[in-house]
């Protein structure tokens, strides 16, 4: 027997309302559609890049631009809660990546003052586990994922961290100077 949904209180700043299934499934409902159950074990995935600089380009215009910080590729998976993207938040703005006094990554980009460049990138779920072909099956669809990038940024901004954004859904120029090279993928999965 399946146990009853019980909504949890919903915060009228955020579209969402994360739901309890029961066994420790959650799902979302999303301007009051019904909750759906994950596709796959596919979740909120993240590449985070330590540059010296960074910057997007949309019809050969720059619309988002950073010195040193992050640039942050963010992929919201079908099914991706709440709680995937506050874990996504918190360790991109915790993980200490940069570099302290002594040379070691022991400073995050709050730390240094550090900007973030946020770039949405469905990409990032591809399953090519058949043919030659990716399949973007397990990525949320756009209304959500927008919505979900929208907290991302507007949350990282609550955190006191100079925030730039690309253009979600549009064809992107991404262009960075990585520094290391650093690059760390995270995946709300491995929480």
């Amino acid at each position: 027997m399946t146990e009853p949904v019980v909504d949890l209180v919903k915060d009228p700043a955020l579209p969402l309302t994360v739901a309890s299934m029961g066994r420790g499934d959650t799902t979302r409902r999303f301007n009051n559609t019904p909750l759906r159950k994950r596709k796959s074990d596919v979740y909120m995935r993240a590449v985070l890049q330590r540059v010296t600089s960074a910057a997007v380009v949309v019809d050969q215009e720059t619309v988002g631009q950073i010195g040193n910080g992050l640039l942050v590729l963010l992929g919201v998976a079908d099914g991706d809660t709440e709680a995937d993207l506050k874990y996504v938040l918190e360790k991109t703005v915790g993980l200490r990546i940069f570099a302290d006094d002594q040379g070691k990554m022991n400073l995050s980009v709050k730390d240094i003052g550090g900007s973030m460049l946020v770039v949405s990138q469905f990409t990032l779920l591809a399953d090519v586990k058949k043919g030659r072909r990716p399949s973007f099956n397990t990525a949320a669809d756009p209304g959500i994922a927008d919505d979900y990038y929208q907290q991302f940024v507007a949350m990282a901004k609550q955190q006191g961290i100079s925030t730039e954004t690309g253009v979600f859904a549009a064809d992107m120029k991404v262009s960075l100077c990585n520094d290391g090279p650093v690059t760390i993928i995270l995946d709300s999965h491995n929480r």
